[in-house]
């Protein structure tokens, strides 16, 4: 009477196991670090928010009338008052942001200055920057 084989012997179970183990080693590095990337992408989505916020208000003061004015304009004159230009005025916690050195802020409608972003408790290789162009004053 022929004996059919059922399941796995244990030399087989051993080399699956040992190939995932393998497996498992080179593939972690690959995951570890995936925090800061995005703490990186989530400085760089803020900083080009901003940026945006600050042409779009820009572009609203030109064009401003009297009826408008107060929906369409808000002052910019600093990398701080950049806040105000987000639609509803909603900052993320966490995030602060300075004017960059060598850049002077400016009261003046139409002057860009660079700004930097920072998070609390990150700091990137590179600086996050974006510029503001100074509005409604």
């Amino acid at each position: 009477m022929k004996q059919n084989q059922r399941g796995f012997t244990l030399i087989e179970l051993v080399m699956v196991i040992v190939i995932l183990g393998v497996l498992a080693a080179v593939a972690l590095p690959k995951f570890v670090d995936l925090k800061g990337d995005a703490q990186l992408a989530s400085m760089k989505g803020v900083a080009g928010a901003a940026a945006s916020a600050s042409s779009i208000n820009y572009a609203g003061c030109a064009i401003s009338t009297a009826a408008s004015a107060p929906t369409k304009c808000k002052v910019v004159a600093t990398c701080d008052s950049i806040k105000n230009a987000l639609s509803g005025s909603v900052w993320p916690t966490g995030y602060s942001v300075a004017v960059t050195s060598g850049s002077t802020e400016s009261s003046t409608n139409g002057t860009v200055f660079n700004c930097t972003l920072t998070l609390a408790g990150y700091t990137p290789a590179t600086a996050v920057t974006f510029d503001v162009v100074a509005a409604g004053n």
